[in-house]
């Protein structure tokens, strides 16, 4: 790549040609602040909060979108830089609701870090200031467009998704919206929760339901039990100023109990069911001429997703429950029946990644133990978890490490890599590969599927068999890959979708990072390895393998794992069905 010389506040550096201004700030260690811009997703200079000086320029320049040339000088720190960017803050402040005190993002938002950087006064600008209803129509969800900055992240990320919102009147009028005002519940959003994630003020936020997980705590009569999906251990202690890529299993679960919670169980010995159960029906599509590719089932963001776009592809997608659906459905029925509680007295809360969760609860055929009793009672997003600890007063650093209770607290390898993209994929080939051929794997390591960009393909030798394989995140890349199954472009065996780029890790109840954050550090990258050296370090790296998984299926489905799989029980309490969905708009 050709260099180009430039100056940036009096000194001198050489950057790469045609790059921006503010990617050469940053790649030489100079700040320079943002709100509307996400690399490669919202590269719009609407906020001008990264506005520059660039000599010969007749105005203040937007960084984010103002490409480098040789010779150009750039000042990024000036009095008249700084009094427009403030300025551009009190602007936004003029229209903001600012009821700071009792938003859930208060101090984690990024408006309020940058008016507290520049010493912006909130009543400079006071003029015409909309007001608007929240929008709480669907389980996932609350916008407050009172709180809504436009910068437009919401909307640049929903169209990675499924394109649901955007930007509707003019002027003062304009707000964030679905076609012709319609209530978010009756469009095609899948509750994927990326537009939450993105946001960078308190405008965007998933319903709160930890009021209820507090009250069935406190309820004497209940026993209520956590279990904490595989991502989670890689993402809380960024909640609580820890680096990212920290493994924070051992505290997370001291935490847990701490809160009252009656069990502690993990998420990842239901995804090892999930791989008996899944890799079970793949073996026997393979073996018996079977509906092929099989389509992974366990985000249900993507199932959602399926049932409103490719109502054609029912025959590919799994029927087996996601593994929180799996857990909360064991919990009630295998759980209870060995220690004598009636499911009506259990609440079950699960600690997810994704607000796709939440809708999830409601989906029919997710009540293993009884109509009316749904397998979980309530979700919890990753933050919300957060928010529970840090309002007990819970020191979170200084913890001991604890273990998961054992009954459903066991898990290998196999499970724990579900949370990254081609996890999934990978733990479902560490066993159906051994059952095809009969034969045990040399390695375990199926690193062609690993990666959490677009989709991943490859090809396994298994016996005399080629079996073509995918494995894709983000749902316009997944939109693309059926498209080519359809038309015959591509020919897999089995595909793992996951609705978030990068899966789990990424997912939309996830911690929030500001910008900086996001643009410039690898977060898929690093939570991704605290899964895989979590997996490399377990005794037990395939699903098929584990003493528990062996246990339940012996004690509560009568038999050895891979020959009870998918009888008339399991598929009653972890598989389920699908049903067409038609938006009204």
């Amino acid at each position: 790549m050709a260099k180009v010389n430039i100056k940036i506040n009096g000194l001198d550096y050489q950057v790469e040609e045609g790059i921006t201004v503010l990617q050469a700030c940053h790649d030489n260690h100079i700040n320079v602040p943002t709100l509307c811009w996400m690399r490669e997703m919202n590269e719009i200079g609407a906020c001008r909060i990264c506005v520059v000086e660039v000599k010969g320029a007749r105005s203040l320049v937007t960084s984010c979108v103002y490409p480098v040339s040789d010779g150009m000088e750039v000042v990024t720190n000036s009095s008249k830089v700084q009094n427009a960017r403030k300025t551009n803050l009190e602007l936004l402040l003029s229209t903001h609701d600012q009821n700071c005190l009792s938003c859930v993002r208060s101090t984690d938002c990024e408006l309020q870090t940058l008016c507290n950087e520049y010493g912006v006064e909130g009543l400079k600008f006071i003029g015409n200031k909309p007001r608007y209803e929240l929008e709480t129509s669907t389980l996932h969800l609350v916008r407050d467009n009172n709180k809504c900055i436009l910068c437009r992240r919401c909307v640049a990320a929903c169209q990675r998704q499924v394109s649901v919102i955007e930007p509707s009147e003019r002027g003062f009028d304009t707000h964030i919206a679905c076609a012709f005002e319609a209530p978010l519940a009756e469009t095609a959003c899948i509750s994927c929760g990326q537009c939450i994630v993105n946001c960078p003020t308190g405008a965007l936020t998933e319903r709160d339901d930890t009021d209820k997980v507090r009250a069935a705590i406190d309820d004497p009569e209940k026993v209520v039990i956590v279990h904490t999906a595989p991502s989670i251990r890689a993402t809380l202690g960024e909640a609580f100023d820890m680096p990212v890529g920290t493994n924070v299993e051992g505290k997370m679960v001291a935490a847990l109990r701490r809160l009252g919670f009656n069990k502690v169980f993990d998420t990842d010995t239901a995804a090892d069911i999930t791989i008996i159960e899944e890799g079970k029906e793949f073996v026997e599509r393979v073996q018996n001429g079977g509906t092929l590719p099989l389509l992974t089932s366990c985000c249900p963001g993507w199932s959602k997703y399926c049932e409103i776009n490719h109502s054609d592809m029912f025959a590919n997608i799994s029927s087996c429950k996601s593994p929180q659906g799996m857990m909360g459905g064991l919990i009630k029925t295998y759980w209870a029946e060995k220690n004598n509680v009636d499911p009506k007295n259990i609440v079950v809360v699960s600690i997810m990644p994704c607000t796709a969760k939440k809708f999830e609860l409601d989906r029919y055929d997710m009540c293993a133990a009884g109509e009316g009793m749904p397998d979980n009672d309530v979700s919890l997003t990753t933050r919300e978890l957060a928010r529970m600890i840090k309002r007990a007063g819970i020191d979170f650093a200084a913890l001991p490490e604890e273990d998961y209770d054992p009954a459903l607290g066991t898990s290998t390898g196999a499970s724990v890599i579900f949370g990254a993209s081609g996890g999934v994929l990978e733990a479902a080939l560490r066993t159906a590969v051994e059952v095809l051929t009969g034969e045990e794997l040399k390695s375990l390591d199926f690193t062609e599927v690993r990666g959490y960009e677009g989709a991943k393909e490859a090809t396994y030798k298994v016996g005399d068999l080629d079996v073509n394989v995918c494995a894709v995140s983000g749902m316009a890349n997944v939109e693309q890959v059926l498209r080519d199954v359809k038309a015959g472009r591509k020919n897999y065996h089995i595909i793992e979708i996951m609705a978030c780029p990068g899966g789990c890790i990424n997912g939309g109840g996830q911690p929030s990072q500001p910008a900086h954050i996001r643009n410039f550090v690898d977060l898929k990258g690093l939570r991704g390895a605290a899964l895989y050296s979590e997996d490399v370090a377990k005794k037990e790296r395939k699903s098929h393998d584990s003493p528990l998984v062996k246990q339940v299926y012996e004690d509560f489905f009568g038999g050895e794992p891979l020959a009870v799989a998918g009888s008339e029980k399991a598929h009653h309490i972890l598989h389920t069905s699908y049903r067409a969905r038609t938006p009204k708009y």
